[in-house]
């Protein structure tokens, strides 16, 4: 299984914002941003959609981040670039922004939620470590046969992609008992078996 493990999260490569990467623990350059922005308004203007001042701002704020950013840091971020723009607009901002599939909220634990560019056509899976609150990015097609499984059984639909799944990462797995962490993905692949 792929995954990519960054503090508390990273977006993955390149999809419907092209020629915008991120790399673990760096910060977009200025003109990778504008980038970003510049193809987020393509994307909005295609739409029928305005690019406002707030969203202009947000957009920049994400972009330049490599991690998963709760609200709180995005208002503090946007306040540092512009400080015209009102908090209010920054969670209407968001929930808009979220809506039209330009951005991906997840709720992590303990009612924590964040935000970060959607860079790939479909939003992807998160996990997120009980321990640390290290987030890990999934494959979007990772549960693709328990939501199959879901639908046909129960009539459910399943938004994988919404939540973060629970767990404990192998860091923090090693750390507390170094002994039993290969005892414990025995256990878990002899299951699957």
């Amino acid at each position: 299984m792929a995954e990519t493990v960054v503090g508390r999260g990273q977006c993955g490569p390149v999809g419907p914002l092209a020629g915008t990467t991120r790399r673990a623990g760096t910060s977009q350059d200025e003109a990778g941003a504008e980038r970003v922005v510049a193809e987020v308004a393509r994307i909005l203007r295609a739409r029928g959609e305005r690019m406002t001042g707030p969203r202009r701002v947000i957009l920049t704020v994400l972009a330049e981040q490599s991690e998963h950013l709760g609200v709180e840091e995005v208002i503090e971020a946007v306040e540092h670039l512009d400080p015209s723009v009102h908090r209010s607009s920054v969670y209407r901002t968001l929930e808009a922004l979220s809506q039209l599939g330009v951005i991906q909220h997840v709720h992590a634990g303990h009612g924590h939620t964040t935000y970060h560019l959607v860079r790939d056509q479909v939003p992807h899976i998160h996990a997120q470590c009980q321990v640390c609150s290290v987030v890990l990015d999934l494959p979007a097609d990772l549960l693709d046969a328990v939501a199959v499984r879901m639908s046909r059984e129960q009539g459910f639909v399943l938004d994988a992609g919404h939540v973060a799944l629970s767990g404990t990462c192998k860091a923090c797995r090693d750390k507390r008992h170094p002994e039993a962490a290969d005892h414990i993905l025995l256990q878990v692949t002899r299951k699957k078996m």
